[in-house]
Formats: C-alpha cells, structure tokens, sequence
C-alpha cells in the first residue's frame, strides 16, 4: 500500500539520484506530483516546498504561476515565478532568490521536488511546468504521456493524433492543422483536424 509518508524528494540514504532505478524515479516523481496538488489545494502546507528566505523566516515558495503552472514564490510573497525560470541565470524575483547558490547548487538535486518532475530515465528531469505541457521535453514523451505525468487529454487548442515530428507526443497544436504540411500520422491533421 502506497501513502504519502513513503514520499520524499530525495533518494533514500546513501543512495545517490543516478543510481535510482526507474520504479525509484517512477514513485519520486508520483510522489512529488502528490505533494504538489496537496500543497495547492490545502492553503496550511507551511512545510512543503519551504525555504529561507534572505530575512531567516519560513516562506511557502509553492505558487500557481500564468498559466495555471507550477511556480517559485518570491520573497516579496507576490511574485509567482515560472518553475523553469529558476536558476536560469536571469534574476526574476527583486532580491534574486530564485537564483541563489542554495537553490541553483546542485540541479535537480538542489531544487525543491515540486519545481522537478523525473522522466522516466533516472538521469533526466525537467522542469515541473513542463510536464503536460504538449512538448517532449523529456524526449521520450513520459513528461506527457505516461502514466506519472497524469497528463489530461489534449486541449481545446490542440488535435489528438500520433505526430510523425519528434518535438510532440501525443498532440499537436491546432495552428498546425491544414497548413499543408503533414504532422501527424494518416495526415489528419490535414484532412480531419477543423480549421
């Protein structure tokens, strides 16, 4: 049986992330999804995705930034920074936390979980606004179509099909259909996808 207190954003002790084996990341990345919808709907997780702040106090950096996508919460507590605008090395945030040695150390490793998802290669991860995106940003698709991305259908802005272009996975975006070039499967976004 699976609860939440087998979750944590690290590998157990001794372990190190490249030696995780897919099941490993598989429950890290369920796990910091898990956490991630708790934290957003429950307005008292003070201790998820906490950090210091400059001044010494606990802030809640959990935030919903544009685009109803994860986000790094600024210490002026207003700021929602897009999860991978941090450690870009483009300060977003006034006093630059989102920047900070602490944070940016060791990426993913150093990262609060909830800013990371795991794809399903132990060694690679991108950022969590990624996932569900309609992009192969893990670039075997598992950050959209596998079962731990727990991506929902394809958007009103997007056609349902098997792309033939290695950059979508299961969706392409509807700008694309009837512009005379084939980007999915049986070409239907030519011939069935509505303009």
């Amino acid at each position: 049986m699976f609860s939440l207190g087998t979750c944590s954003t690290e590998p157990a002790s001794g372990l190190e992330w490249n030696h995780l084996d897919t099941n490993e990341v598989t429950l890290l990345s369920v796990c910091n999804l898990l956490l991630a919808e708790i934290a957003q709907r429950n307005g008292d997780v003070a201790t998820f995705g906490s950090t210091e702040s400059f001044s010494g106090e606990r802030v809640t950096r959990l935030c919903t930034a544009p685009n109803n996508r994860t986000g790094f919460l600024c210490d002026d507590r207003v700021t929602c920074v897009p999860a991978s605008w941090v450690c870009d090395r483009v300060s977003n945030c006034r006093n630059g936390e989102d920047e900070q040695e602490q944070l940016c150390g060791d990426l993913p490793q150093s990262l609060p979980g909830y800013l990371v998802f795991y794809c399903s290669s132990p060694r690679s991860w991108v950022y969590a606004d990624q996932r569900c995106n309609g992009m192969n940003d893990c670039g075997d698709c598992s950050d959209e179509t596998w079962s731990w991305a727990a991506c929902p259908p394809c958007g009103q802005e997007w056609w349902s099909c098997s792309p033939v272009h290695f950059e979508f996975c299961s969706c392409i975006p509807r700008r694309l259909c009837r512009d005379g070039i084939q980007h999915c499967r049986g070409w239907s976004d030519e011939f069935l996808c509505p303009a």
